[in-house]
This record gives C-alpha cells, structure tokens and sequence, in this order.
C-alpha cells in the first residue's frame, strides 16, 4: 500500500487517542465513563419522534452477557416503551453466555436464523463478513443516520473497514490495549504479594504457590473457564484481525514477519507454566469444560482502565481489588475492531436498526438503561445521568458491547478524572509495527474457516493449563497446517510486504 495511505493510518491512531480504554478482553469488565463527550465530537441531538410509535417493529438483538435475572424482561419493557416513543422502535435482547457465546454466534451465521443486529468483534467479524452474513452499510449509515456517522470520528469508522466498505457500527470507546492483573487485596495482604515487582508470567508463581498453600487444597488461585484461558496470553502478537491466535506477527517486530505463534518461544514457555499450575493445583481441575466464571475471584486477568475495579467489586463482591497494568497500552488493528454492532444481510429493518444504534449512541437515559438495568432495581441516579449508583451485581450485559461510552454515566466510586486518567493511558500508547493492516481473507475463507475448526477443538484445554504443551503444540500445529495454515501465513506475508512497500 501506498505510503499516504500509511499516513492516514497513522493520524487515524492519533484520533482514537481521544477515545477511551475499554474492559473488551473481560467477561466481568464494564467500568464506566463519564456522560460528557469528548472534545472535538459532534454532540449528540435529540432524535425526532415518530409520528406513530405504536407500529413499532421489534428488532433481534444477539449479544454477549451473564445470567439474566428475574427483573430482565421488565427492564427490556422499559427501554421498549421509551425507544418505541422515541423512535418507534423496540428490541428484543438475546444474551448468548461467555462460554456458549463462539459456538451460539456460529451457529446463527452459519445457519441462517434471522437476526437483525448482533454484536462481534475482531475474533470473528471479517470471517463473517467474507461469509456474507453483515449488510453492507457504507451509504445507508450516512444517508439514514447521519447524527451517528457524524458524532463517530470518521478514523473510528476508517478502521472498521473492510475492503473499504462499513459492514458495522464500531463503539466509539477506545483503540488501545492495556492489560491488567488483578488481586483481592485481602490476599495481597494476607500473603505479603509484592505487586510492584510482578512483571511477567513468572513472577505470579511465588504468591500463587503461598496462596495455595495457606488456602488450602480446594482453593484455586488461578480459577480459570474455557471461554477465556489465561486472558490477555497472546498480547504480544498482532493477529492482523484474523481472529486466530495461532497465527501473528509479533508487535515489535519491524521486519513484520507472519509466524506460527504456538512454536515461539516466549508462548511455548508461558504455556509450560499453564500446564505446570494445573498440574499443581493452581488452576481448577474443570476449567476447560467451565462455562461460567464464579464470583469472588482471587485473581484474574482482563483489558481494562484506570477505575475498572469500582466495577468488579460489585460484580465479584470483593471489598477491594488491587489492579495493576502488565502489558500496553498498544494500538492494533485488531483492538480498533474489539466491538462492533453489525446488521443482518437479510434484515428487514435495516434503516431502523441503524436508528435504534444511533440512538444508543447519542442518548444518555437509553444508554444507562442498557448499561445499568432497571432504574430504581438495579441502579440509581448520582448526579442526573451523569453518576449513577449501581443497587445490585446481576445485570448481565456488557457496557463495552453496547455503544459509546462517552454518553454514559460513571458509576459511584469510579475516579472522578477517570476519563484523563484514561487519555494519559492512551498518550502513552505504541504502536504495533503492523498498525493498520488488516488481513484480506476474500481467497482464503475455506483455509481460515478449517483452521479456526481446529484451533477451536484444542484450545479450552491449552489455555487453561490442562494440555501438555509440548505433546499438544505439534499436534495443533500439524493439524493446521493440514487445515491451511501455511496457505494463509503466505497470504498475510504478501498482503504485510505489499501494504508497508
């Protein structure tokens, strides 16, 4: 590619500095901003009211989430009466859970059950869109929703793209990755856990080993399920917006060369260590078969920013969490990608669901609302929509999935500077040395859909610790290459040394 092409890439990233770090690596992270937009937006007007709202269509909304409470229907029907007067619109919620959420969203895809919005990200959204499974939404968003393409930075939009064309409605949050570890501070105490002096994976042995041994055998310092594996492991390896680990190109790399991941070096030994927790008793004994994280977790691993533990305590019922960055802040391709909301190709309702989308997006009560749950149950207003108290822990939705966070509401205990907090964070961001590449898989759908097969059959025992790495590692790696890989490592080198000549 072209180095203006480049460039723009570049001044892209430089735009998404304003935007906000988000919990996407997380499936208890959902820390929330402040309802002020940034600076240099397009602020947010009121959407006119249909002339008869009681014809409202109800829109198929698949997402990601935990258990949905008792209350979840009355909190729907809330949001319905008011969007259904607002915009004469309705939604009808699907939550897929952590660890059904890979195999639910493939299946609806794969099959056809109509849909008319559901939420993706990186991990799966080009493979979709190869397959033909998002509207094309280029024109329509800014001919039927022009608040929403305006109030979103054209970047954000820019690194959505795929062959040019917008095939989803990004969240306007953040672009940067920063990767935190986290620790009850009861523990912290309890056993002396220097968390200043722990910078690899490593380092986390000793207090795990203490904490093990003063716990007791049921105790599981690195309680794990199958949907995340150690989150965060492959950090260090830009996926080019793949979706598939096993393949990458190391962020820091300049020479951008496209590698089986499995067999380097640093990951071999970080999954030996994996093995060697499970072994002794580190990790619990059915993490690659459990779907569903408990709570109070004594340690765990997420993408997130300053204040993100306001959060946690609540949903973990933990008094206090110790949370420190491990990895990042670092731009990618992929991090630009990690929430996105697309529209059915078979969709009826395009046009309003780009408009129930635009609405999230620009309208503060509709957003806490999905956010939060149901006034007065499950959270109370601080300071208008600005501040909100939240009253119970089981409202299963991710705020990440959603929309924008910047017309969103902090909740009660967060930091009050959050949002600087959060733009110093993003200051610091570098930059993977692939930025702005994303992977063209138009010619490769057939090799990306067998090797995502394979890598799907073996990686819940990997990533929790309970295969061996070094019977299992070659093993994955010859059944992917069997799969495809290398056709589709070859493709990436061409694509990376074609794009940055």
């Amino acid at each position: 590619m072209k180095e203006t092409k480049r460039k723009l890439l570049a001044i892209g990233a430089a735009a998404l500095l304003t935007t906000a770090l988000a919990g996407c690596g997380s499936s208890n992270s959902g820390s929330e901003p402040s309802a002020s937009a940034p600076s240099g937006s397009s602020a947010p007007t009121e959407s006119s009211k249909p002339a008869d709202s009681s014809q409202a269509p109800t829109l198929v909304w698949w997402t990601i989430g935990g258990q949905v409470p008792a209350n979840f229907d009355k909190a729907v029907a809330a949001m319905n009466e008011y969007t259904a007067e607002k915009i004469g619109v309705k939604i009808d919620i699907k939550v897929a859970s952590w660890g059904d959420w890979d195999t639910k969203i493939n299946t609806i895809v794969n099959t056809g059950e109509p849909f008319d919005i559901m939420f993706t990200n990186n991990s799966k959204y080009s493979q979709q869109v190869a397959m033909g499974a998002f509207a094309d939404l280029t024109d329509l968003v800014q001919s039927e929703t022009p608040e929403l393409y305006n109030f979103i930075p054209q970047k954000v939009w820019d690194g959505t793209k795929i062959g040019g064309k917008i095939y989803s409605v990004p969240t306007y949050k953040d672009s940067s990755l920063t990767q935190y570890w986290v620790f009850d501070h009861k523990y912290v105490e309890k056993y002396g856990i220097d968390t200043a002096s722990i910078k690899t994976l490593q380092d986390l042995d000793k207090p795990f080993r203490d904490m093990k041994a003063g716990e007791g055998r049921s105790f599981y310092p690195l309680p794990l399920t199958q949907g995340d594996g150690f989150n965060g492991f492959f950090n260090g390896y830009d996926d080019m917006t793949l979706g598939l680990p096993p393949i990458g190109v190391k962020v820091d790399d300049a020479s951008r060369q496209a590698v089986s991941v499995l067999e380097q070096p640093d990951i071999m030994d970080g999954l030996k260590l994996l093995h060697q927790w499970y072994k002794d008793g580190i990790i619990n004994p059915d993490a690659p078969t459990k779907t569903e994280a408990d709570k109070g977790r004594p340690f765990f691993a997420a993408q997130a920013f300053p204040g993100a533990e306001a959060n946690w305590q609540i949903t973990e019922g933990v008094e206090k969490y110790d949370m420190f960055p491990i990895f990042g802040p670092i731009y990618t391709t992929s991090t630009i990608q990690g929430s996105l909301n697309a529209i059915s190709a078979n969709s009826k309702y395009k046009n309003e669901a780009l408009k129930y989308l635009q609405l999230v997006n620009t309208d503060s009560k509709l957003r806490n609302m999905l956010a939060f749950g149901e006034l007065g149950v499950d959270y109370d207003p601080v300071d208008g929509e600005k501040v909100i108290e939240r009253k119970t822990d089981t409202w299963p939705l991710a705020a990440y999935t959603q929309g924008t966070f910047f017309n969103m509401a902090v909740t009660k205990g967060a930091p009050v500077d959050q949002w600087e907090q959060v733009r110093k964070l993003n200051d610091q961001a570098t930059s993977s040395t692939n930025l702005g590449f994303a992977l063209d898989i138009s010619e490769l759908s057939t090799e990306v859909a067998n090797t995502k097969a394979v890598w799907d059959k073996y990686r819940y025992e990997l990533l929790t610790g309970a295969s061996d790495p070094e019977q299992m590692v070659p093993k994955i790696v010859a059944e992917l290459k069997a799969a495809g890989m290398d056709t589709i490592m070859n493709a990436a080198q061409e694509q990376i040394d074609t794009y940055f000549q």
